[in-house]
């Protein structure tokens, strides 16, 4: 732990802004932080893709390398999407990374334009926080940019930035030697958690690789593992803890097991009654500001990342102030107040101008019923809500529907059971059965590129089953379903399932998929229509079986009722992808597969 940076923030929000610490030589989104009575006001620390004021430099924005994934720590440039001058609007891809796992997209969250490259394509081990490249608001400001950047140009935070870290840390200076764990970010685009289980207990010991608490992200459910060893001293963040910001303190730990004891008890109470304190002091600042700003906002412009802060968090933007050139309100603006406490939100300010009244009516009977209780949404669950939202509002949704008999897959499921011993579920052979149809129609098996304006094929038919949780809906994939026997999909399918219920599934395990296949056939369902899950560009909805009769030419001609068992698919496919051909030829292959069951063992 000795050898451990004696001060280090690792907030990391979205996929390309984070803390570092300029001093150091190397700059890591970690989450431990070993404090040793540091003086703070020795470093310098910046956040990036938040407005600078260098020396001798316009006012501008100092893009860092990412953590694009949660062990990440450095990359290298594969390729610039981007040149300098160009214009880089909200969510625009602007570079290749390449990371320690896999190539990624880096998002900028900010629009202007790019200024200055200052790590080049094929730049290799570029440190997670070091500067890549600088952009400016306004064209003009361009010329400004040295073609040199000088040393002396390092970029100079707010006294608020600095003022409020030393805040932060002062709970903990008069400890002895130990560690503060943060929370991690423990996937690319988590920015909050909440502590689902606590491995360890306060006292125990904790070796290098020990999961010591369990966390739920955006995504599933992760264990924390430890990097260091020593002993859990203090848990800040009890069980149960929810929307804990990514770097926010949730345990102490120590070296040596005698300085427990010297760690106070109410060292948690401390830092929230200062938390406390901090926001009623910005409750009164907040009722002078309301007076000054009672004629108008104290901004004229607001950047497009600051709008989603305002409305993520439903603050007042009138009673918010601006940083930015000419009185541009910027999203490091937005996130300074909500981490200072001093906003306020529009539901205080309505029940502030609507007078209360002085004798509330009393319940009736038939008031009582109606009553109701709010429940806590999952990290889970907020995710699904806005992605189902944005596949809906800008992925055109193609729908097409056609019924296929089921009575060769089941007699062929009968025979593998009893003539094999082999237990199989429909789903498993309606998994295998898409897969195929993938194959021999690659058309299908492929995505929505929005910067190349182009549908780009996939490489492998990775199929993506929906799995309903208590937390809400997980996607586990079986990857290369196409090359894998029914037995060895039947086996996986089982596996990921259980992982995804009790919330235990990898990213690896979730992340990815080029098709999705949702069955609600067991609920009962007759047919559905389901939503893409982007960026994939289709997803099949499958319904039950149900017998129906249907006038059949038998061998001499003529025709008779029969008895069949019939099941309708509903393909929803991105229309940019799929047009109406691929979309046929795909349901014509698939119905293909069912009634002639032996094309899979081909």
């Amino acid at each position: 732990m000795a050898n451990i940076r004696s001060l280090l923030l690792g907030l990391s929000r979205g996929r390309n802004s984070l803390f570092g610490i300029t001093r150091c030589t190397t700059i890591r989104p970690l989450s431990l932080v070993s404090v040793t009575k540091p003086d703070l006001s020795e470093y310098k620390f910046f956040l990036q893709s938040c407005c600078f004021s260098s020396t001798g430099l316009p006012s501008h924005i100092v893009l860092g390398m990412p953590a694009l994934s949660p062990t990440m720590n450095q990359g290298n440039i594969a390729k610039w999407r981007k040149k300098e001058g160009d214009k880089i609007e909200v969510g625009d891809v602007i570079c290749e990374i390449e990371t320690d796992k896999a190539t990624l997209e880096f998002e900028c969250l900010e629009e202007g334009y790019l200024a200055k490259i200052l790590a080049p394509e094929g730049s290799k081990d570029v440190l997670v926080g070091q500067p890549i490249a600088i952009t400016v608001e306004d064209l003009e400001d361009i010329k400004s940019i040295p073609a040199e950047i000088p040393k002396g140009t390092e970029s100079k935070p707010e006294t608020v930035t600095k003022e409020t870290t030393q805040e932060d840390t002062k709970a903990f200076s008069n400890l002895p030697p130990h560690m503060v764990l943060g929370m991690p970010a423990l996937s690319p685009t988590m920015n909050q958690g909440n502590i689902a289980k606590w491995r360890k207990k306060e006292g125990d010991k904790i070796d290098v690789g020990d999961v010591i608490c369990e966390i739920e992200t955006d995504k599933a459910t992760l264990e924390f593992e430890c990097l260091e060893e020593g002993f859990l001293a203090k848990i800040l963040s009890p069980e149960g803890s929810k929307d804990v910001l990514v770097g926010q303190p949730i345990a102490i730990m120590v070296e040596d097991p005698e300085d427990i004891g010297k760690i106070p008890a109410d060292i948690g109470q401390e830092t929230k009654s200062k938390q406390e304190v901090t926001t009623t002091e910005a409750t009164s600042s907040q009722k002078e500001a309301k007076k000054e700003t009672s004629e108008g906002t104290t901004f004229t412009r607001i950047s497009p990342a600051a709008k989603l802060l305002i409305k993520e968090h439903g603050l007042e933007k009138s009673l918010l102030k601006a940083s930015g050139p000419r009185g541009t309100l910027l999203k490091g603006d937005v996130l300074a107040a909500v981490k200072s406490g001093s906003f306020v939100k529009k539901s205080s300010l309505s029940e502030e101008k609507s007078p209360a009244k002085a004798n509330p009516p009393s319940q009736t009977g038939k008031d009582k019923l109606d009553t109701y209780e709010d429940l806590p949404n999952s990290q889970i669950r907020k995710i699904i809500a806005k992605r189902l939202i944005e596949s809906k509002q800008t992925t055109p949704h193609l729908y097409l529907s056609k019924d296929v008999i089921l009575d060769p897959l089941l007699a062929f499921r009968k025979e593998l059971k009893e003539q094999h011993n082999l237990k199989v579920s429909v789903n498993d052979i309606v998994i295998k059965a898409v897969a195929l149809a993938l194959r021999n129609v690659p058309g299908a098996n492929a995505f929505w590129d929005n910067d190349k304006g182009e549908a780009i094929p996939c490489d492998s038919v990775d199929i993506s089953i929906a799995v309903a949780t208590e937390k809400g809906l997980m996607t586990p994939i079986i990857r290369n379903a196409d090359q894998k026997s029914l037995s060895a999909i039947s086996s996986e399918v089982k596996e990921l399932a259980e992982k995804a219920r009790a919330g235990k599934l990898a990213p690896h395990e979730f992340q990815g998929g080029t098709f999705s296949i949702s069955n609600l056939g067991m609920y009962p369902v007759d047919h559905f229509c389901a939503i893409i899950n982007p960026p994939q560009a289709g997803i099949l909805a499958v319904g039950r079986g149900n017998a129906v009769v249907e006038p059949v030419i038998g061998s001499d001609g003529v025709e008779r009722p029969l008895a069949v068992s019939k099941m309708k698919l509903t393909l929803s496919a991105d229309h940019r992808v799929f047009d109406g051909q691929t979309a046929g030829n795909f349901l014509t292959e698939l119905a293909s597969n069912f009634s002639d069951i032996q094309r899979m063992l081909l």
